[in-house]
């Protein structure tokens, strides 16, 4: 016998490597913006999806909130080291579509590799906000949330109220009922102010955030929500927080807003619909659910309420054989059974008319009273222009300010009146910075 030559070795192991790279699942890496109860479930639908077939992999990572994981995005792109798919919140949509050789559009990315993808499929609100002006999608819908207003059952009983209100005044009334009874310290608070206070709080009012139909029509919008209506609902936030009715959560996502409703601090909590999940996981009491409430005496209220929560986006930079994995996934997501699990273990509104169908046809809703609030209120009325949604670039860093501006009306530093305007004057120079960096 003789001896194998290097060469024959070398061929060998050539050989070797090929049979098993052919055999290798293609990776595809997921940044992602969700922790605790959320990014738990995230990454079991994650992990059926790997477990379903032998070709792919997608291995999903916690970047951090919203925010961190997009200014990550933007570095590791810089890098040249970006993530097939990034997870960003619907106020960096304006952003992220005028980054046009950094993102593949969805439409054309399932196109390209023979996927199925009907955006008559998805919900009509969830199609409009993230459809460019040809109607093309251009992320994936998979976490869509709308604020809804949580209730301590148990603490509206102990206070005689049986009912759930529905405008600003019963609001109000049962907070003050709830306080001089005991059953509670302050009757509200809220998480994620500019959110709830002004961006969805006018549009249940049919009241613009801004110009050119909030942004859907062209970059030069201005922003007018500087109007007597939000003015005054800050100077009311402001003496009811004086009055003990309402606690001021913090600006932000308002991060002590939550626990204050877990401890029954407070009675209510306007939250994500999303955070259903985390509100039944840490109530040690019976939670009942609310839409967001209106000022009876304005005309045309309640409107409708806006979506928030984040899409999928596929960035630039990587293989063909890599975006297939990619397509093979969102179609795998898109399923009706992956989006009506997804949708009543977390609270996020299922995106297709087929995953709400389903749910409904399951008994969720009829088992699970309130889990309908959020589908419910983003349908009370067909979407304006002033409630379809918002697109701003650079609204990460506004939503910032007007959230510093609303935290000055709740110091006393500044009135309503004087907040909305600096908040509108400030948000404003950031859109013409936007607008001359993407002419």
């Amino acid at each position: 016998m003789f001896a194998p030559t290097l060469k024959g070795l070398a061929a060998g192991v050539t050989a070797a490597t090929l049979s098993l790279s052919a055999h290798a699942a293609v990776e595809v890496q997921w940044w992602h913006a969700m922790g605790g109860e959320l990014g738990e479930i995230l990454e079991g639908i994650t992990e059926a999806f790997n477990a379903s077939q032998d070709d792919y992999r997608v291995n999903p990572s916690y970047r951090g909130n919203y925010t961190e994981t997009m200014t990550g995005a933007i570095a590791a792109f810089r890098a040249r080291q970006q993530p097939h798919i990034l997870q960003v919140f619907e106020v960096g949509t304006g952003t992220m579509m005028a980054a046009e050789g950094a993102i593949y559009p969805i439409h054309q990315l399932m196109e390209d590799h023979g996927r199925a993808f009907d955006r008559e499929a998805f919900l009509p609100a969830v199609v409009g906000y993230y459809t460019d002006t040809r109607g093309n999608m251009l992320s994936f819908p998979f976490n869509s949330s709308t604020p809804i207003l949580y209730l301590n059952r148990d603490a509206f009983e102990a206070a005689g109220l049986n009912g759930t209100p529905e405008t600003w005044e019963e609001i109000v009334e049962a907070s003050r009922q709830l306080r001089e009874s005991g059953a509670a310290r302050c009757g509200f608070t809220t998480s994620w102010p500019s959110w709830v206070m002004l961006e969805n709080f006018s549009a249940m009012h049919d009241s613009p955030l801004g110009t050119r139909e909030n942004g859907f029509a062209g970059l030069d919008t201005e922003f007018v929500f500087d109007n007597d209506l939000v003015a005054s609902h800050w100077d009311n936030l402001k003496a009811w927080q004086d009055e003990g009715v309402f606690r001021w959560g913090g600006p932000g996502p308002g991060d002590d807003a939550a626990p204050m409703f877990y401890s029954g601090e407070c009675a209510m909590f306007f939250g994500s619909s999303a955070s259903r999940a985390g509100v039944l996981a840490n109530a040690d009491f019976e939670v009942g659910f609310a839409m967001q409430p209106y000022y009876a005496e304005v005309e045309g209220a309640p409107q409708n309420s806006i979506i928030g929560g984040a899409t999928l986006w596929a960035l630039q930079g990587h293989s063909d054989e890599e975006y297939e994995a990619v397509a093979a996934f969102f179609e795998y997501l898109s399923r009706p059974e992956v989006q009506a699990d997804w949708h009543q273990r977390t609270g996020y509104l299922p995106i297709t008319q087929a995953a709400w169908e389903l749910s409904e046809t399951q008994g969720f809703y009829a088992e699970n009273p309130g889990a309908d609030i959020s589908i419910r209120q983003m349908n009370l009325n067909p979407p304006t222009e002033n409630s379809k949604g918002l697109r701003f670039g650079n609204f990460v860093q506004i939503r910032d300010i007007i959230s510093e501006e609303m935290e000055a009306v709740m110091s006393g530093q500044k009135n309503g009146e004087q907040a909305s305007a600096d908040a509108a004057r400030r948000g404003n120079a950031l859109l013409r910075d936007f607008e001359a960096a993407n002419r």
